[in-house]
C-alpha cells in the first residue's frame, strides 16, 4: 500500500485543449481531501496563449488565429503548443510544509538538474520564474495555491515550433530570447524527457515512489465553471 505523504502519482494526459484541462486541475483541487494522493499530470496542449493574474493585455502584441485564455496561475502571458512539456503538480503544501516560494525553487531546481543530466548548464534568475540557457528562456512557471493545494506548474520547451513567442512579450519582457532542448539534444525522445525531468521533481520534492495513474480523467470534458 503506496504511503500518503511520499507517494507521487503521475497521469500522461497526451494531447489536450487546455481549458478542460485547467478546468480539472481546479475541481481536483476543491474536491481533494486530506487523503488525496498528491499528483502530478504531464500533458501537451494545443496553441495556446495563457495569460496570467498579473498579465498585461499589452504584452500580447499579435495573436492572430491563437486563442487567449485568462487563467488563474500566477505571471504573465506565455504561449502553449505541441512539443512543449507541460507538468502541472497537484501538491497539498501544507501536507508537506512547504511555501509557494519554496516550491518555486524546487521546480526550477528539478528542472536545472534534468538539463545537467544532458550536459546543459541552465540556471534561475532572481528577477523571473523559470530556467535560462545562455539568457534564452527554456521552462516557464506559473502557479496558483488553493487550499493549501497547489496547482499549475511549469512549460518545458522540448521541440516545437517557437515562433508563436514573436507575437508575446514572453512573461512580459520584450524581446525575451527563447530556446529549447532540440536545439541542443535533438535526439530526445518525448518519454524520456518525461522520465528524467520527472524523477529530478520526485527526487527534490522529497518523494520516495511514483505510480503511475490512469491517464485518462474521467469526465474531463464535462467539468465546467461559471
Amino acid at each position: 500500500m503506496p504511503q500518503l505523504n511520499n507517494t507521487l502519482l503521475i497521469r500522461d494526459l497526451g494531447k489536450a485543449h487546455y481549458i478542460p484541462v485547467w478546468h480539472a486541475m481546479r475541481h481536483f483541487t476543491d474536491h481533494r481531501s486530506h487523503h488525496s494522493f498528491d499528483e502530478i499530470w504531464v500533458v501537451e496542449h494545443y496553441p495556446v496563449f495563457t495569460q496570467g493574474q498579473n498579465g498585461r493585455a499589452e504584452h500580447i502584441l499579435s495573436a492572430g488565429d491563437i486563442p487567449i485564455v485568462q487563467t488563474d496561475r500566477g505571471g504573465q502571458v506565455t504561449y502553449h503548443g505541441p512539443g512543449q512539456m507541460i507538468i502541472y503538480l497537484l501538491l497539498d503544501l501544507r501536507r508537506r510544509n512547504v511555501g509557494a516560494r519554496q516550491l518555486v525553487r524546487h521546480i526550477e531546481a528539478s528542472v536545472v538538474q534534468c538539463l545537467a543530466l544532458y550536459g546543459i548548464d541552465a540556471a534561475a534568475r532572481p528577477d523571473a520564474p523559470g530556467v535560462y540557457v545562455n539568457d534564452a528562456k527554456i521552462c516557464s512557471l506559473g502557479l496558483r495555491v488553493r487550499r493549501g493545494c497547489s496547482y499549475h506548474g511549469l512549460a518545458f520547451n522540448h521541440d516545437m515550433d517557437l515562433s508563436p513567442f514573436i507575437r508575446i512579450n514572453p512573461c512580459g519582457f520584450k524581446q525575451l530570447p527563447i530556446t529549447q532542448l532540440r536545439d541542443f539534444k535533438p535526439a530526445v525522445t518525448r518519454l524520456e524527457l518525461k522520465n528524467q525531468l520527472v524523477g529530478c521533481l520526485r527526487q527534490i520534492l522529497g518523494y520516495n515512489a511514483l505510480t503511475q495513474a490512469e491517464n485518462s480523467l474521467p469526465g474531463l470534458q464535462d467539468i465546467a465553471y461559471a
